[in-house]
């Protein structure tokens, strides 16, 4: 029979027996040869009214002992409770690297560039754009898996973008040695424009300030139709350890009794307004709501309510 003779009846019910049909062919091809291993989608596309918003995962890594970096001022019996009764072991946590891609209709808007700039722009390109493409690059603050990408083999790797940060991100980094701002963000100086708390990237994405983490790091507030997200990068770097506990130190930040404190503040309003945010290291695709839990959160992934 040919294509074109196929029914609508018969097509459905090929369509519904080919996942069955598929599956049995891959387990006997894995039966015969070697298992691949996990593997994890590179690509999350969703809207936020009429933004277009994609997720991209530009790496991901297994990291052992999670409390050398999480839970730093609770005893390993408080930290282990909490990991058990969230089902994730204490002994090793996967990380994820998760830049954000807006697409608002006028501009396309990065949001962080991951560790590797070559990874990310690939990440653009299995998101359906070409890395020439975007049109501005927002760094939420200066940490290395956030501004890594920025250069490719000297060149940049987004050579057509506007870059934006935090005028007291910049103004930190700019008065240190350090070598990853040496090396990806001073070369960029003149191309960059500066913004403070409650200042506009473009039309219906708005700074705000979320200091602690770093001395200026910044989460975006999109808006757009009816619907919002927050865009809150490394606010709290894991869903557990993290997220349901903000008062737990984390060693990467900077401030820590100030980043506890602007978790709690705006985790509660997350929970409060029922508003969606990505997070850079949450698992991937890194989308989720923040729901209370006694005296901290509890994560929420998303399902499909920004697909709808």
């Amino acid at each position: 029979m040919s294509i074109t003779s196929m029914s609508r009846r018969t097509l459905l019910a090929s369509a519904a027996t080919a996942p069955l049909v598929a599956g049995l062919g891959a387990s006997a091809v894995q039966a015969g040869g070697h298992a691949q291993g996990p593997q994890l989608p590179r690509v999350s596309r969703f809207g936020v009214g009429d933004f277009e918003v994609t997720t991209l995962l530009v790496g991901s890594r297994t990291v052992e002992e999670p409390q050398g970096i999480f839970g730093m001022n609770v005893d390993a019996e408080t930290f282990n409770t909490a990991s058990a009764e969230a089902l994730i072991p204490t002994d090793k946590a996967q990380f994820f690297f998760t830049p954000t891609l807006v697409n608002t209709g006028s501009e396309l808007i990065l949001f962080d560039t991951g560790l590797n700039g070559a990874a990310t722009a690939q990440a653009v390109e299995m998101a359906g754009h070409s890395a020439d493409a975007v049109t501005h690059v927002v760094l939420t603050h200066m940490h290395g898996d956030h501004i890594g990408g920025l250069m490719t083999d000297g060149a940049e790797t987004f050579a057509n973008a506007a870059y934006i940060t935090g005028q007291a991100e910049f103004d930190h980094w700019s008065g240190t040695d350090n070598e990853g701002f040496a090396n990806n963000v001073t070369p960029l100086a003149e191309k960059m424009s500066f913004l403070g708390d409650g200042d506009s990237v473009t039309s219906g994405i708005t700074a705000m300030a979320a200091f602690g983490h770093t001395p200026g790091h910044m989460t975006y507030m999109l808006d757009s139709g009816d619907q919002q997200l927050l865009i809150f990068a490394d606010l709290a770097n894991h869903y557990v350890w993290s997220l349901a506990h903000p008062d737990w130190e984390v060693r990467f930040d900077m401030d820590k009794e100030a980043a506890a404190a602007t978790r709690r503040r705006v985790l509660g309003m997350l929970a409060t307004d029922k508003v969606p945010f990505i997070g850079y290291h949450m698992p991937f695709p890194g989308v989720g709501y923040v729901d209370t839990r006694g005296d901290g959160f509890h994560y929420v992934p998303h399902s499909y309510q920004l697909l709808l």
